[in-house]
């Protein structure tokens, strides 16, 4: 298999599975992982699902590495040696999941505020993947003219809206849903739900 190489954003919007899941399926799959959280990120993983962050590095290798025979490498946003942050880096693309906001203002606007906001940036002007999972309701008109400019680049907006004609038993249903949906955006194959038609 090739080992494909993804930038993986997590904000602090709500929704913070979406993004341990797609974590692991990527690592599952085999690829390399350049993982960037924010301050409000790690905040949402205490609220949503009550880890405890104190020991970042080894919750991360905890419940995101598992057996999983893919590499994840994790980078503070001030660490501007992460090798996605140059564009000549032959990284795969970018997923930031879920992405608040502020991040999709950032992005937007080019402001390259911070590592994950960089290598979004890197991402537009390489023309390669970036995958925006916005997770917000209801929507203003600064947020969606933000999101409009991004789609206008390229960039894939993908909404955290889950399907419900694979009529969905579980909470685990809705969240497969939802990272399956996100790693259809970027080809990466997988068996999380059941495809219309199947």
């Amino acid at each position: 298999m090739n080992k494909q190489k993804w930038a993986v954003g997590i904000t602090g919007a709500s929704g913070a599975i979406y993004g341990v899941r797609v974590v692991q399926e990527l690592l599952r799959a085999g690829h390399i992982v350049h993982l960037m959280i924010t301050e409000a990120g790690w905040q949402v993983f205490r609220d949503e699902l009550d880890w405890h962050t104190d020991d970042r590095e080894a919750l991360l290798q905890e419940k995101l590495q598992q057996d999983f025979s893919g590499e994840l490498h994790y980078w503070g946003l001030r660490d501007f040696n992460c090798p996605a942050a140059s564009g000549s880096y032959r990284c795969d693309g970018m997923i930031v999941v879920p992405c608040s906001m502020g991040t999709v203002s950032g992005i937007a606007h080019g402001a390259s505020g911070n590592l994950l906001e960089r290598v979004a940036d890197v991402m537009i002007k390489e023309g390669r993947r970036l995958v925006i999972v916005p997770r917000e309701t209801p929507f203003n008109a600064i947020q969606l003219e933000n999101m409009l400019k991004l789609s206008r680049l390229g960039v894939k907006i993908l909404p955290a809206m889950p399907g419900y004609y694979q009529k969905p038993q579980t909470m685990d249903d809705l969240i497969n849903f939802v990272v399956g949906k996100t790693l259809d955006a970027i080809d990466v194959p997988h068996s999380l739900f059941r495809r219309w038609g199947e």
